[in-house]
Formats: C-alpha cells, sequence, structure tokens
C-alpha cells in the first residue's frame, strides 16, 4: 500500500504543473459540451498514462541520449504548440457548445498527443521524477508503484474537467475572452521557448 500511495501522490506532483496540457483540458471544458469534455479528458488521461509509463521505463532517458531526437520533437512541438496558442487567443468568446459536433476527434486525438508528447520537458521531468523513483522501489512492487501513478493521472483529468464543466455556467463571454487570450499567451509563450531551445540546440550540432 505504501508503494501505492508513493505513486499517487507523485503522479499528482508530475501532472499537475505541465500547463499546456492542463490548459487544453481547461479551454475544452469550457467551449465544448460535457461529453466533448470527458471524451477530450480520456483522451489526455490516454497518453498521459501511456507517457508516465514510458518515462518510467526509461523513454525520457533515451530522448536525452539522442541529441538528433531531441531537437526533432522540439523543432515538430514548438511550431505545434504555437499554432495551438495562437489558435485558443483568435477564437471567439462563445460558449454555447455548438461546434462540438463539428469539432474533428482526430484534431482533439492530435492536439492532446502533442501537448502530452510532444514537450521534451515532461518526458525529461518524467523520467527524473518516475525513471529515478523506480530504483529506489524494489522490483517486486514497481507495478504497484506505477498503478498509483497511473490512477492519479485519472483522478487528476477527471477532477479537473468535473470542476471546470460545473463552474462553467458563472462564466460570462467577456471574462471566457480574457481567459482564452491569457491560456493562449501561455502556450505561445511555451512554445516560442521550445523553438528558441530548438535553435540553440540545432546551432550547436550544425
Amino acid at each position: 500500500m505504501i508503494y501505492f500511495l508513493k505513486g499517487f501522490m507523485l503522479g499528482i506532483a508530475y501532472v499537475a504543473p505541465i500547463g499546456v496540457q492542463n490548459l487544453f483540458a481547461i479551454n475544452t471544458s469550457l467551449t465544448q459540451t460535457r461529453k466533448r469534455a470527458y471524451i477530450t479528458a480520456f483522451i489526455i488521461m490516454f497518453f498521459d498514462i501511456t507517457l508516465s509509463i514510458a518515462c518510467f521505463l526509461g523513454a525520457g532517458a533515451i530522448m536525452s541520449a539522442s541529441e538528433w531526437l531531441e531537437l526533432v520533437v522540439m523543432g515538430i512541438g514548438s511550431l505545434v504548440v504555437l499554432y495551438i496558442g495562437y489558435s485558443i487567443v483568435k477564437s471567439e468568446a462563445n460558449m454555447e457548445g455548438g461546434t462540438d459536433v463539428d469539432l474533428p476527434l482526430a484534431k482533439v486525438i492530435t492536439t492532446a498527443c502533442v501537448v502530452t508528447w510532444f514537450n521534451p520537458q515532461a518526458l525529461i521531468d518524467g523520467t527524473m521524477l518516475l525513471g529515478a523513483s523506480k530504483a529506489t522501489i524494489p522490483q517486486a512492487y514497481g507495478y504497484v508503484f506505477i498503478i498509483g501513478v497511473c490512477i492519479a493521472s485519472a483522478s487528476w483529468w477527471l477532477g479537473l474537467t468535473t470542476v471546470i464543466t460545473l463552474f462553467k455556467a458563472k462564466i460570462t463571454p467577456g471574462i471566457f475572452r480574457w481567459i482564452n487570450i491569457v491560456c493562449g499567451a501561455f502556450i505561445l509563450f511555451y512554445g516560442a521557448n521550445l523553438l528558441w531551445d530548438f535553435i540553440k540546440l540545432a546551432k550547436t550540432m550544425l
């Protein structure tokens, strides 16, 4: 039980600060119907859990060992994140959820994948938090630990979506417009930093 609790607490500590993922989930919960919000939450949860397991097994360490792989992830990730941020800033303050039916599910899946797996810092941080923890856990209890991490991820995304959908009725279009601007600005800032890291890494390799 102690290893499950350790995994759960570390899982919450790992997923809570990942800004781009959280902003994407919040924005979806505010703009789409409850059904689509929960579908998005489950999609993000899937990519988050697979990332956590991969980090636990050492995927972040593999990326850190390959500068070319890190360069590719940074380059593609920065451009897509910048596009996501720009789209949020430019989106209209429409809170009716009427666009839910026309929102391609493939776009939701792609965006959720990008904000999770195309985040080099999340891969590296995940390796440091989860991969390093693996060395301190008896091999027989490793699966208990990672189950705790996975349940923490599920609890976080479902809880966040539930809270936002319950209280979004109190958010006016004007407030939502500012939320869009702030969320989009943060994502643009993150994308710009990721692009700058890509440029610096590319200079050292060329």
